[in-house]
């Protein structure tokens, strides 16, 4: 989970690295001379110990709503009446994305039982029905309040030594794990006394490691980390929230990472975005703000106060009246790729910024640097994951593979077929930043495409205005070091699989597969079998996308009767010669599918 900068805590753990023989009376007594340091296992120091080693369950609260224990994996939910297997964390996001796919909608979440559970010292209990979950649940203690220390963890392995009452070594240990190191001082008896092989070493939140060489300096580390960061216990699920944030780490975003797109506008319920969608906003460190749209520029003033998640942006004196708002900040994304801020106001009013954040130079007055890129562009390939033209979709060119090379030749694959052609980075004659690209055999992407959104694992390029969208998903070496993709490649290319179940929200439409079989080739061919002949082909790809989601594409654009399978599906498990995968549809519709061999 993501945990934010307590800059007062942070100075003074780096004081703590450099100054650790400061005596402290809560803590027991440390041995000067050569004698073993021993701890007593009812001592506050054994207690940090086993605070920081406890396990933390909060990842999986949008299941089960509670910090204090987590579901072991595989199990069973239906969401919104999608029954979904949950293997991983990753699993967690689908959950989410059905929940966030209708605004208005009321969700419904059911965990098919018997579960088991993983409590703080790593007992497992099984769970047989929801009022026995409930009552666990109640006894958590949530947003942050628990015993829990995640803002400094052991670096593992370690040796720990046991002593008797005249401090003469009885016995070592050694552990590999929080697991280990829990149970180790869970079973200890109160009186009974254990030492570590110091020096160990200790890794902050932030990835700072911190050598600690006796019991105080180890006591200390973990005492001024353990506030050091927000550990994100609330007992929901959607806690993308800014309880880390203040006025002086916005502000400071704001500047330094403008110019900022508007990305989402809605006000009065009514949605803006067409008309604000080539708007740039800078902000200036004096509380200035200027909008840039369209070769004109428009000024005003803003204002932050507030605190944490109660944080308003006031914005004054615009031309542009719809931005003139008291904006309530109710999430703020700082990504390594981007930052994003997502606002809100009366009358069922939101505004989403987006940023960058990548320094900008050499680039227009809008921000856009060519030379960014190019590089970009050439470092790896690139998938398409959508293209239209003049508002038609073109579905045979899913998840076709671009390569653009250093000396503007370009080209165009679905792993059989390749066609070749020039691209360019220019400025258009309205000074964007575009996409040129000219393919003889393939005028589907003959285009010059404005740039819409960059990062280095994802692509936009749009003109709404007369329906042209070209979408691409970086992939580099086929991502063969993804060690997940490798797997699930090998076990599809296993045999032949037939349409189990395809389920359009209620609608059972299995029926239109029944006959036909699939076999995934290599080069991300598919070949569509009719009573084990050959009747169609496809294409394939298993990708993990820029959100670190399995993605599955398939198109079998060319064939009418499979074409309702050709979309990027959400990977959700495969076991036992079975891959289940499912769709979320704009209008929030769940399609499932579910293929078996």
């Amino acid at each position: 989970m993501k945990k934010f900068l307590n800059y007062a805590a942070y100075i003074s753990l780096f004081i703590v690295a450099l100054n650790f023989t400061s005596c402290q009376d809560e803590f027991e007594e440390i041995n000067t001379g050569e004698e073993p340091q021993a701890i007593m296992a009812n001592s506050s120091t054994a207690t940090l110990i086993k605070n920081t080693s406890t396990k933390d369950g909060s990842f999986d609260n949008i299941v089960d709503g509670a910090s204090c224990f987590d579901i072991k994996f595989p199990y069973t939910v239906s969401v919104n009446g999608v029954e979904l297997t949950i293997d991983s964390r990753e699993d967690l996001h689908l959950i989410e994305e059905i929940f966030d796919a209708i605004d208005s909608d009321e969700d419904f979440l059911e965990i098919l039982f018997p579960i088991t559970i993983t409590a703080g010292d790593f007992t497992e209990i099984t769970i047989n029905g929801i009022e026995n979950l409930r009552e666990l649940a109640a006894q958590c203690k949530e947003g942050g309040d628990d015993d829990d220390i995640e803002c400094i963890d052991f670096v593992y392995p370690m040796t720990l030594f046991t002593f008797d009452v005249e401090l003469e070594q009885t016995g070592s240990v050694v552990v590999e794990s929080d697991k280990d190191l829990r149970r180790f001082f869970g079973n200890l008896e109160d009186t009974d006394l254990v030492s570590f092989d110091f020096p160990i070493s200790l890794e902050l939140y932030d990835g700072t490691i911190l050598e600690v060489n006796t019991n105080e300096e180890l006591a200390r580390a973990i005492e001024n980390a353990k506030d050091a960061c927000d550990e994100d216990d609330d007992d929901d699920y959607n806690d993308d929230d800014c309880d880390d944030c203040n006025v002086d780490r916005i502000k400071e975003s704001l500047v330094e990472c403008s110019p900022w797109k508007i990305t989402e506008f809605e006000r009065n319920d009514n949605d803006l975005i067409t008309d604000f969608r080539t708007a740039n906003l800078f902000f200036d460190a004096e509380g200035g703000v200027v909008v840039k749209q369209n070769g004109l520029e428009y000024q005003g003033s803003y204002s932050l106060s507030g605190d944490k998640n109660d944080i308003l942006l006031s914005i004054t004196g615009l031309s542009l009246e719809e931005l003139n708002v008291n904006w309530n900040l109710n999430e703020a994304d700082f990504d390594e790729d981007y930052k994003e801020l997502e606002l809100s106001a009366d009358n069922d009013s939101e505004l989403e910024l987006k940023s960058f954040c990548d320094g900008n130079e050499g680039g227009n007055e809008e921000g856009e640097d060519p030379n960014t890129l190019r590089e970009i562009l050439k470092e790896c390939e690139w998938i398409i994951k959508k293209v239209k033209n003049q508002g038609e979709e073109i579905e045979r060119l899913l998840g076709y593979e671009f390569k653009f090379m250093a000396d503007g030749v370009v080209t165009l694959s679905n792993g059989v077929t390749t066609s070749e052609g020039s691209w360019e980075i220019v400025f258009n004659a309205e000074q964007k930043l575009v996409m040129s690209i000219t393919i003889g055999g393939e005028p589907g992407v003959n285009f010059e495409w404005p740039v819409r959104e960059l990062t280095n694992n994802r692509l936009k390029f749009e003109v709404e205005e007369v329906g042209y969208e070209l979408l691409l998903q970086r992939v580099c070496g086929d991502n063969t070091d993804d060690g997940d993709i490798p797997e699930i490649r090998n076990i599809m290319m296993g045999g032949e699989w037939t349409v189990a179940s395809y389920m359009e929200g209620e609608m059972d439409n299995t029926a239109i597969f029944g006959g036909y079989s699939l076999n995934f080739m290599a080069d991300h061919q598919i070949a569509v079998l009719e009573g084990g002949e050959a009747f169609g082909q496809g294409l394939w790809r298993v990708l993990r996308n820029s959100e670190e989601r399995l993605k599955v594409y398939l198109n079998f654009a060319d064939n009418m009767l499979l074409d309702e399978l050709t979309d990027v599906w959400d990977f959700v498990s495969l076991a036992d010669g079975r891959i289940e995968l499912i769709y979320i549809g704009e209008g929030g519709m769940v399609t499932t599918l579910v293929l078996e061999k």
